[in-house]
C-alpha cells in the first residue's frame, strides 16, 4: 500500500507541476484577525480566571515553560518538542485578549528567540545546534502562534513569512526523502496543511506550486484518515482488545482524531472532491454517535473509549475537539459544529479545570465521584493518576496545551463572509468587537448577555456602512424572538444548514434584543439512562466533597494537587418524566448603559455560583463502587430504597466531582431506570 501511494503521488505533482495556477477552494466563512473580538462580561472575567491561573504564571516557575529549550533551555517532556510550542500557541491569544503586558512580551521573546536561530537548512525549533531528531509535528503549534502574532501585530508579517516560507523548502525536502515524519506526525498533518494555505491564500510569494505540493505529500505521508473515519473501519466502541487495521494504533488515539477531524476539510480545499466534505461530516456524526459524551466532548482514555460514563476523556482532547469543530464550521458551514463546539466549551472544558483554574485533570468521566489514585486503575491505557486535579496528572502536555480553549472560543466566535461585508455571530456570549469589513465599513458590536446562564443577548452595532449581520440559531433554540429598539418584535427564522439568521444593519446605531429560551430535553444513553440539558447546558448532580492537598509544588504554593471524595450521597434515581422537571435561573440582566457588563459572580465556574439549576424528584438506590471511588455502570432497573424527595443538578462544568449517570423512577411502579446526566 505504502510504495502504491508513492507511484501514484509522483504521478500526481507531476501532472498539476505543469498546470496553471491552482485556486485553494474558498471557505464558507472566514476569521476575523486576532484582537477583533474581544470577551465581555462573564466571559472576560473567565479569561481573566485562567491569566490568574497556572497558564498565566507557567513562565514563572514551570520549567517545561520558564526553561523551555525552545528559547534556549534545557527543559522538555518528548523528543516531539512541543511543549514550548502548545504553550506559546496558547498564550498568545490569552495575552493579547486579556491586554498582559507581562505574558505579551514573553510570547513575543519566544518568537524572536526562535525566528532569531532559524538554522541555515531553515529549521525552526530546539533542536538547532543538537544532535535531536528532528520531526516536523512540534513545530505546528509554534506556527498558530506566529500567525496569530501577525495578524494582531502586521509589522511581524515580513520576518514570520520569509521564516516560514524557508522552513517549508526544508520541509518538501524532507517529505520526498522520508524524512521527519514518526507516528505522531503521520497523525498531524493537517495542522501543517492550514498553515500552508494560510501562505497560499495570503503570502505566497509566487511558491503557489511548492505549497500545494507539500500539502499533497504532507496527506500521503500520513494517516489516511479519509478510511480511518469510514463506515468500514470505524470502532463503534472501546479499541483496546481491537487489531488497527491500518498498523497505525495511534489512528485511534483520541487527541490524534481531535486533531483530525480537521483533515478531511483540509483536504478539501486543495482536492475540491466532495467526498472529503462527505467524509468530514460523516466523520463528525460516527465520533460522536459510538464515543460522545452528554459535555459535548467524546470518550477516549488515550485511546478510543466507548459510550460508558465511567470512561475518561483528555483535556487536550476537549481544546484540539473545539478548534477543529471551529474549522469545520468555516469550511462547510454545518450548525452541527457549531452547536457541539458550544457544548464543549460550556460543559468538558470547565469540569476538567479547578475554579481557579490553577489545577486540570488529564481524564475527566461522565461520571466521576472521587479524584483520586484509582485502585484497580479504571483506564485501560493511562494511569490511575489520571482523574486527580493538579499541576500535570499523568502526562504534562495538558499543562500547557489547555489554555488556548478560551481564547481560540473567543477569536472564532465572529466570522465574516467570504467578500468580507457581513459580519457572523457564531458562539453565543458576551463580546466586544471592533473590526473593518470590506468598503472601510468600520463596525462595533458589543453583545450584552449571561448566555448560556440566560436567555437574552442585547446586542448593539454601530456601523459607519449598512451590512448584513448574522447570528447563530442553535438547534435547541424553541419559541425564539427578536425585539428591534423601536418595539417591532420577529420571530426567529435561521436557516436551516448554516443556524444563521439574517439582520439587515443600517449605517449609526442599531440595537436588538434575541430572546433564545430552551427546554429542557433528556437524551438517552447506555443501561436505558438519559443525559438531561437545557439550551448547551448538561446538568449533573453535584456531589459534597472533601478536599485534600496531596502534592504541592517547591516553586509555586497554588499549585497543588487535589485528592477529592465524596461526603455525601449520590447514588439517587430521579424522575425522567421532564413535565415533574423545573428550571430555575436566579440571575437578572442589570445594564446601566448600553455597555454595562452583565453581573455575574467570578469564577462562574464553581459551586453554587451559576443562576441556573433542574429541580427533580429523586429517591435513594443501591448503585455499588467499582473499585476504590469510581463507580460501575448505571444500574438497570434499579429499586428505591428510601422516601422520594427533591434534589438539584447544576450545570456539569461547575462540579469537581458529580454524579453524571443517575437512576429513574415513574410515579406509577416506583421502579427507577436509568439516568445519565
Amino acid at each position: 500500500m505504502i510504495f502504491t501511494r508513492r507511484i501514484l503521488l509522483v504521478a500526481f505533482v507531476v501532472l498539476t507541476s505543469v498546470a496553471a495556477k491552482y485556486e485553494l477552494a474558498p471557505q464558507k466563512f472566514l476569521t476575523l484577525p486576532l484582537g477583533d473580538v474581544k470577551p465581555a462580561g462573564w466571559l472576560y472575567d473567565q479569561l481573566q480566571v485562567q491569566t490568574d491561573g497556572v497558564a498565566g504564571h507557567m513562565h514563572e516557575f514551570y520549567e517545561l515553560v520558564s526553561k523551555s529549550d525552545w528559547i534556549g533551555g534545557h527543559s522538555y517532556y518528548s523528543y516531539l518538542e512541543e511543549a514550548g510550542s502548545y504553550w506559546f500557541n496558547a498564550m498568545v491569544p490569552n495575552g493579547i485578549l486579556m491586554n498582559n503586558t507581562i505574558i505579551n512580551e514573553k510570547t513575543q521573546e519566544f518568537l524572536d528567540y526562535v525566528l532569531d536561530n532559524q538554522d541555515s537548512t531553515g529549521w525552526l525549533g530546539p533542536e538547532v545546534g543538537t544532535d535531536k531528531p528532528r520531526y516536523l509535528w512540534g513545530r505546528y503549534p509554534f506556527f498558530f502562534g506566529a500567525i496569530q502574532m501577525v495578524e494582531y501585530k502586521p509589522e511581524l508579517t515580513d520576518r514570520v513569512v520569509t521564516a516560514l516560507h524557508k522552513f517549508v523548502k526544508l520541509a518538501n525536502r524532507m517529505l520526498r526523502d522520508g524524512e521527519g515524519v514518526e507516528d505522531w506526525a503521520a497523525t498531524r498533518w493537517e495542522d501543517f496543511v492550514i498553515v500552508l494555505q494560510w501562505l497560499y491564500d495570503f503570502h505566497p510569494r509566487d511558491e503557489e506550486e511548492l505549497l500545494l505540493d507539500t500539502m499533497k505529500r504532507l496527506k500521503w505521508s500520513g494517516v489516511p484518515w479519509e478510511k480511518v473515519f469510514s463506515e468500514d473501519y470505524f470502532p463503534t466502541g472501546p479499541v483496546e482488545n481491537l487489531t488497527n487495521p491500518f498498523g497505525m494504533e495511534l489512528s485511534w488515539h483520541g487527541v490524534n482524531m481531535a486533531e483530525g477531524l480537521k483533515a478531511l476539510p483540509a483536504t478539501y480545499r486543495f482536492t475540491r472532491n466532495q467526498s472529503d466534505i462527505d467524509g468530514a461530516n460523516a466523520s463528525w456524526d460516527l465520533m460522536f454517535k459510538y464515543h460522545g459524551r452528554p459535555s459535548g466532548a467524546y470518550a477516549a482514555d488515550e485511546m478510543l473509549a466507548g459510550l460508558e460514563a465511567v470512561r475518561g476523556t483528555e483535556l487536550c482532547l476537549v481544546v484540539e475537539a473545539m478548534f477543529s469543530g471551529s474549522y469545520l464550521y468555516q469550511v462547510i458551514g454545518d450548525l452541527k459544529y457549531a452547536d457541539r463546539v458550544e457544548r464543549m466549551a460550556y460543559n468538558a472544558l470547565p469540569a476538567t479545570i479547578t475554579a481557579d483554574m490553577w489545577g486540570r485533570q488529564y481524564l475527566q468521566q461522565q461520571n466521576q465521584v472521587a479524584a483520586k489514585n484509582m485502585s484497580p486503575n479504571p483506564f485501560p491505557e493511562d494511569g490511575p493518576y489520571s482523574n486527580v486535579f493538579g499541576l500535570e496528572p499523568n502526562y504534562p502536555c495538558c499543562t500547557v496545551n489547555f489554555p488556548q480553549g478560551w481564547p481560540k472560543l473567543i477569536t472564532n466566535s465572529f466570522l465574516t463572509t467570504p467578500d468580507r461585508r457581513g459580519l457572523i455571530q457564531l458562539y453565543l456570549g458576551p463580546f466586544k468587537v471592533q473590526t473593518t469589513l470590506t468598503g472601510e465599513n468600520q463596525v462595533e458590536v458589543t453583545v450584552e448577555t449571561l448566555y448560556p446562564f440566560g436567555d437574552t443577548l442585547n446586542t448593539t452595532v454601530l456601523a459607519a456602512k449598512p451590512f448584513i449581520y448574522y447570528v447563530r440559531v442553535p438547534k435547541w433554540v424553541v419559541g425564539g424572538f427578536m425585539v428591534f429598539n423601536d418595539g417591532e418584535q420577529r420571530q426567529i427564522a435561521p436557516d436551516s444548514e448554516t443556524g444563521l439568521m439574517k439582520i439587515v444593519v443600517g449605517a449609526g446605531l442599531t440595537n436588538f434584543v434575541l430572546h433564545f429560551p430552551a427546554e429542557i430535553t433528556i437524551e438517552k444513553r447506555l443501561h436505558g439512562s438519559v443525559a438531561v440539558h437545557r439550551g448547551p447546558l448538561n446538568y449533573a448532580l453535584d456531589i459534597p466533597r472533601s478536599e485534600k492537598i496531596i502534592a504541592q509544588d517547591p516553586h509555586e504554593s497554588h499549585a497543588v494537587d487535589l485528592q477529592i471524595e465524596p461526603t455525601g450521597a449520590w447514588e439517587y434515581a430521579i424522575n425522567a418524566d421532564i413535565a415533574t422537571m423545573s428550571f430555575h435561573n436566579e440571575a437578572e440582566l442589570v445594564v446601566e448603559t448600553h455597555l454595562t457588563y452583565s453581573k455575574l459572580p467570578s469564577p462562574i465556574f464553581d459551586l453554587g455560583k451559576p443562576p441556573v439549576s433542574i429541580t427533580v424528584d429523586a429517591c435513594l438506590i443501591d448503585w455499588p463502587l467499582a473499585g476504590d471511588m469510581f463507580v460501575t455502570s448505571p444500574p438497570e432497573n434499579p429499586k428505591c430504597v428510601g422516601e422520594e424527595g427533591m434534589i438539584k443538578l447544576t450545570p456539569f462544568g461547575v462540579g469537581i466531582i458529580g454524579s453524571a449517570v443517575v437512576a429513574t423512577y415513574s410515579d406509577d411502579s416506583f421502579i427507577p431506570h436509568n439516568m445519565g446526566i
